[in-house]
């Protein structure tokens, strides 16, 4: 589930991605928050998601999040997928009774900001080839 945030309550919610001091400050420039939280399984998928012990979720939710992100891209927005927040106090402040799994800012990127260079791992430790 994706429950949209703008204006005051994107700033709210945006204080509550902060940590360890300077982590995430730059969210409360979002003029949007993407709050993505799980809902619960149906029958079939929790029989499945218990007998594969895999959690269907979150690749939903990742899969849902990569599309997203891609999309906002394409539409000229900048994003930043969080992982760092409260939240009890983002659940308490939403009124959503399921746990969060990410949060995403969404807007327009600053005139003249630069991204930061990215440190990746090397594409070896990602993928393996095999004949």
């Amino acid at each position: 589930h994706v429950t949209v945030c703008q204006g005051e309550l994107a700033k709210e919610v945006a204080l509550l991605t902060r940590g360890l001091g300077a982590m995430n400050k730059f969210a409360v420039q979002a003029p949007v928050m993407l709050v993505l939280s799980g809902m619960p399984y149906n029958k079939s998928a929790a029989f499945a998601a218990a007998k594969k012990k895999i959690d269907y979720r979150s690749i939903d939710i990742g899969i849902a999040c990569a599309y997203l992100t891609a999309e906002a891209t394409a539409q000229g927005l900048g994003t930043c997928i969080l992982g760092w927040f409260n939240d009890e106090k983002v659940r308490k402040l939403l009124d959503i009774e399921h746990p969060v799994q990410l949060i995403i800012t969404l807007g327009y990127a600053k005139e003249g900001d630069v991204l930061r260079k990215k440190v990746r791992k090397d594409l070896s430790d990602l993928v393996t080839y095999k004949e």
